[in-house]
């Protein structure tokens, strides 16, 4: 008897093991909403709407090795470049839902989305685009990535392409008297609208695949551009007159989903962060030489190339234009006093 009571003890003892087993395996078949381990391997994604020879598409390549170095190959990107996966809205639109990963987001569609990040984009700022850069380490700037959170977005950092400057195809624009009546592409910023309304200029919101043929048929008859896309586009091919303007600087933000970040683990969270840095660290260096050696390369493929040498003529504009913006957020106001000369 004592014999069978002992093994009747051990199966309800293994029984009730078995049934611990089971419930725990069926919970997991449930999505969950942990942080993976700092083991796990993934596969992002990351898009942006450049070709693949621009500074940003570089950068995200220098992010895809850094990450992989880092995380002893767990940890691999797929780059889709050149607006593979649509317009910068939709592309949004898959960040916020972790259909993708990460993205590096014009500044003009995302000051679409958050006002202050139309900071970026108040006229003669910088003097030049090395001036630019550092504005991303000030408290402001560091201030509109973390609005982004509200967004489902994670504001990670800002990447520049350069600043911007002016390609026509009649003539230079030295003063807004040049600029009138002339219909001029533009990204769609309320803050870039603003500005080439109040020079008298015709803003022409375009998409960027939609540029090169419309310069070509004389649609518009220029872009407010920088000089990396100027050149990796071929703009020049259609266009002859540059003037060196540096009326406001480009960057592009760059986001991570929260719903990606949500299913690391800290650790790869941290992993991730310093890779970015890294990347974007490199890229912004690269952007400033790029910004050289692309004006030396433009000179030498015969454009007219001039200099916006005396912007006491901009000045009303300038001074209209950021105080409009300053009154709107408070951000705006903090990042003008921030890099005020």
């Amino acid at each position: 008897m004592k014999i069978l009571k002992s093994n009747r003890t051990g199966l309800i003892s293994a029984c009730l093991s078995l049934m611990l087993v089971l419930t725990a395996c069926g919970s997991g078949t449930e999505p969950s909403n942990t942080a993976g381990s700092s083991g796990d391997e993934y596969k992002f994604k990351l898009t942006h709407i450049t070709q693949p020879s621009h500074v940003w598409h570089k950068t995200a390549e220098k992010f895809a090795e850094e990450l992989n170095t880092r995380s002893d190959g767990r940890m691999t990107v797929e780059i889709y470049a050149a607006g593979q996966l649509g317009p910068e809205k939709d592309m949004v639109q898959q960040l916020e839902t972790g259909a993708l990963d990460f993205g590096i987001i014009t500044n003009g569609y995302m000051s679409t989305r958050l006002e202050s990040l139309n900071a970026w984009f108040m006229p003669f700022v910088f003097d030049n685009l090395e001036e630019a850069t550092k504005a991303r380490t000030t408290e402001p700037a560091k201030e509109m990535l973390k609005e982004l959170d509200k967004q489902g977005l994670v504001g990670m950092d800002f990447m520049f392409a350069g600043n911007r400057h002016i390609l026509m195809k009649q003539s230079n624009v030295l003063t807004p008297e040049d600029a009138k009546g002339k219909k001029v592409r533009i990204l769609g910023s309320p803050a870039i609208q603003d500005f080439w309304t109040a020079l008298g200029a015709g803003p022409t919101p375009m998409p960027l695949p939609e540029v090169y043929t419309s310069l070509q048929t004389g649609v518009i008859d220029g872009i407010d551009i920088d000089l990396d896309a100027l050149a990796t586009e071929k703009y020049y091919e259609n266009a002859k007159y540059l003037t060196l303007s540096n009326h406001m600087t480009f960057p592009a933000v760059v986001v991570m989903s929260k719903a990606s970040q949500s299913k690391l683990s800290a650790e790869d969270q941290t992993l991730v962060n310093e890779a970015m840095k890294a990347a974007v660290d490199w890229g912004v260096q690269e952007a400033v030489a790029r910004e050289s050696k692309n004006l030396e390369e433009l000179k030498k493929m015969g454009i007219e190339i001039k200099e916006v040498s005396d912007r006491s003529a901009f000045s009303q504009v300038k001074e209209d234009i950021q105080k409009k913006y300053a009154e709107k957020d408070p951000l705006i106001k903090s990042f003008l006093e921030t890099t005020k000369k």
